[in-house]
């Protein structure tokens, strides 16, 4: 570094003295130092010493002297070149060049509008008025636009001002673009998606085509890359088993090279949700060699991933939360919060760093403008008060907040209300008084919305009891306010928001199923999973069902090697409860291709998802099996089943041990009736009884294999596990007896959802007949007294 500030030293003198010397020597010796820096690895740069250097104030302050002098390029380079070796932005130097840039924004060729743009994002200027231009400036001269690079550039700086008109252009000029780029450079996909990414928009052709290129590059990605690229696709929600894959066996690969702090952090933090054990494991042990190495940012990084995996590495946990106390000075509120929620979730012991951090928690949020993310985590800590300064704060800011915002902070509230115990005694206190003003500030924002794209952005997170209880009422009537607006771009978003809030809206569906019918070949075929949803789980066939069915799958099919494994699995399972059963869908997830690449895609994902798939994966074998024995899919899960069955304990509530004894007073005693009976295919019904053809009741040779403690945990007998079932005699029946809770109906109907429907269709497959109880009728005004219980089941049964 020294040799390289002594080769400056001539030319300084000669620029200094009036030389020959060219302006451009000046950004030659810029960009020789720069380029030195740039080189090093973080831990081994020493700009800091270069900029207190005598030879690099010479520099800085020639420059400032002839900043009238310099071409358009050279202005930006010379601005560019100061900003990255860290002069801060309000530096003279750095303002005279900003100030002396905008006078000339119009004419500046598109390259050097992209590097002040970015230069401007380095200065945290991306929403300054300068900004605004530039914006402008890129709308009106985007088709001029021919580098895939200075696009990308530009799309990142502008990310946070694009109107949706501009976005669309944006994503389609560089959707253009790529396919005149080198597939070789893959830092101009990574910034447009990390484009896609800023502005929270999935535009899945884009990601599609970008992840090609980064598939191309796998090999020359190291693990900063590879984990930037998984970073950004997680913040997206955007999964391909193929690139998870090939990163995690590049990753594996990268292990024994990234040895210092800054590569190692980004290796452990991107392999280590998807390792095997034994891979996690030695991550885990390097990791704790390294900690003491590592700086606030790196711990907190390796403590996020530690909680995302759930690791139980007490040592790990303890040295990494040392460096994170002795580097608090220098953690900014959010990234206290992201420490102590990280810390919480995992389940860390230490009340001295937790009150620590409240401290640090609370002394922030007392000056936040932004206080939903700190009350979150806030919330979860252990507290039996909370201090009136950050209620009256939250109070205060509340009528900014968004839906999303809102919601956040109501569940902060409802935690403070369990912990404090003089809510008891209060009433009127300030929690009644904030969660009034959420609930004032939730109606009026759903009643003055008047865009559903927004709206939908909003409500994408919410959930929870204060939303279901005193919003979504509100929600529904809005939504049906705009129906309207609902599009072939946003039918997917409010498919799986219906589904998710499991609320049956039969005006909705009917136009989100005319409009996907109508557009289906503008849906991305993936989405259909997602549109298709509501419709199934919800058991609503909209007046073109058939349509809209058939045109999904005529959707999806050529494009079945595309799908992700799992997505291919959920939305077989969403068909199949509809009833609905694609030859070739079918047989291409039950090939011994899929089901290997499925395995090797589950290891790579998190444990709620892989078991989730999994368990959708045996029902959807179960219903081809029994609903479509022609296509001769083997059952292949009844190792599966019984591994589930033997690690559950699985509990009787009240409700069915009062239908269990009324049912032995109904048939004739207790030995006319079983209790959690397993079918064929491993179906656990509530009750069982046989009728003989004269449908009297027949008694059970053996006793029930069910245990109940005084709890109502049940024990099961694994003898019962095997599917023996004894003949009935000729002309008798199997009765199923199902109590149907509140799950198996829409929220806001008694409306029966489509999986009680497929399991009634599947257990008269098996030779049952079903009789279901729906908890609306047990629990009614009509059916309060004992007789008129054992009445209600008389009917039932012997109809």
């Amino acid at each position: 570094m020294m040799f390289r500030l002594r080769s400056v030293n001539s030319c300084l003198r000669r620029l200094l003295h009036g030389g020959a010397v060219t302006r451009d020597q000046v950004l030659e010796q810029l960009q020789l130092l720069w380029k030195f820096q740039r080189d090093r690895p973080d831990m081994l740069r020493t700009v800091d010493l270069i900029k207190s250097h005598q030879q690099f104030q010479t520099l800085r302050v020639l420059a400032e002297n002839k900043i009238d002098l310099m071409d358009d390029f050279m202005l930006i380079d010379i601005l560019y070149a100061f900003l990255r070796l860290n002069m801060e932005p309000h530096d003279s130097l750095i303002q005279q060049l900003v100030s002396e840039a905008w006078l000339r924004i119009d004419r500046f060729p598109m390259a050097s509008l992209s590097k002040f743009a970015v230069c401007l994002n380095d200065q945290h200027l991306q929403h300054s008025p300068l900004m605004g231009r530039i914006t402008s400036i890129v709308n009106e001269r985007l088709p001029t636009i021919d580098d895939a690079r200075i696009l990308a550039a530009l799309m990142i700086s502008v990310s946070s001002l694009v109107s949706p008109q501009l976005r669309d252009a944006l994503i389609s000029r560089a959707d253009h673009l790529l396919h005149t780029t080198d597939p070789s450079n893959y830092n101009i996909p990574r910034r447009m998606v990390q484009f896609l990414r800023n502005i929270k928009y999935i535009h899945r052709p884009l990601l599609e085509r970008c992840n090609e290129i980064f598939l191309r590059n796998i090999p020359t990605l190291d693990a900063v890359n590879l984990s930037i690229i998984l970073g950004l696709y997680q913040s997206l929600q955007f999964k391909n088993c193929d690139f998870r894959l090939a990163a995690k066996q590049r990753l594996t690969e990268l292990i024994d090279s990234s040895i210092d702090p800054f590569s190692f952090t980004k290796l452990f933090v991107a392999l280590a949700p998807m390792a095997t054990p034994e891979i996690r494991e030695r991550l885990e042990n390097t990791a704790l060699l390294l900690a003491d190495e590592l700086n606030a940012q790196q711990a907190l990084a390796v403590a996020e991933a530690l909680e995302e995996i759930q690791s139980r590495n007490l040592s790990l946990m303890n040295k990494i939360a040392s460096v994170i106390q002795r580097n608090l000075h220098l953690y900014k509120s959010v990234e206290v919060a992201r420490i102590t929620q990280a810390l919480f979730l995992l389940q860390y012991q230490n009340p001295e760093l937790f009150a620590t951090l409240r401290n640090i928690l609370i002394k922030f949020l007392e000056h936040s403008v932004f206080p939903y993310e700190l009350t979150r985590v806030l919330s979860m800590l252990p507290c039996p008060r909370l201090e009136e300064a950050v209620v009256s704060r939250v109070d205060a800011v509340v009528e900014q907040c968004n839906l999303s915002e809102l919601n956040t902070i109501s569940f902060a509230v409802a935690k403070w209300v369990r912990n404090d115990q003089s809510y008891r005694h209060n009433t009127h206190s300030k929690y009644v008084r904030l969660l009034q003003t959420l609930n004032r500030c939730g109606h009026e924002r759903l009643q003055t919305a008047n865009r559903l794209d927004l709206l939908l952005d909003e409500l994408k997170y919410v959930s929870g009891e204060w939303f279901e209880e005193m919003l979504l009422d509100e929600t529904m009537i809005t939504l049906q306010r705009m129906i309207d607006q609902i599009n072939w771009t946003n039918v997917p978003k409010l498919a799986f928001f219906l589904n998710r809030i499991n609320h049956l809206s039969p005006p909705l569906m009917d136009r989100i199923a005319s409009v996907t019918v109508e557009h289906i070949h503008k849906i991305h075929y993936s989405e259909t999973y997602a549109t298709l949803l509501p419709f199934s789980v919800l058991n609503y066939d909209p007046p073109q069902v058939d349509e809209l069915y058939d045109a999904c799958i005529k959707r999806f099919t050529p494009h079945l090697s595309s799908f992700d494994p799992h997505l291919l699995v959920l939305l077989a399972y969403s068909l199949a409860v509809a009833d609905h059963f694609p030859e070739e869908l079918i047989r291409v997830i039950f090939s011994i291709d899929f089901l290997g690449k499925l395995d090797s895609q589950l290891e790579t994902l998190s444990n709620a998802l892989n078991m989730r798939t999994r368990l959708r994966l045996m029902e959807l074998n179960r219903a081809v099996s029994l609903e479509c024995p022609e296509y001769q899919v083997p059952w292949f899960h009844e190792r599966y089943c019984q591994q589930l069955h033997r690690k559950g304990s699985g509990s009787v509530s009240p409700v069915q041990q009062q239908i269990h004894k009324l049912l032995g007073e109904v048939l004739g005693g207790i030995n006319c009736v079983q209790m959690a009976v397993f079918t064929p295919y491993f179906y656990t019904i509530d009750f069982e009884c046989k009728l003989d053809k004269h449908l009297k009741p027949l008694s059970y040779i053996e006793p029930s294999t069910l245990q109940i403690s005084d709890r109502g945990k049940v024990h099961w007998d694994t003898s019962s596990l095997e599917n023996i079932r004894d003949e009935l005699p000729t002309g008798a029946q199997r009765v199923a007896v199902d109590f149907l809770d509140s799950k198996y109906f829409c929220k806001n109907t008694h409306h029966m959802k489509g999986e009680a429907l497929m399991r009634k269709r599947h257990l008269e497959i098996l030779g049952y007949r079903v009789v279901q109880i729906p908890h609306f009728e047990w629990n009614s005004m009509e059916l309060s007294t004992q007789d008129a219980w054992k009445e209600y089941l008389k009917k039932k049964i012997f109809r």
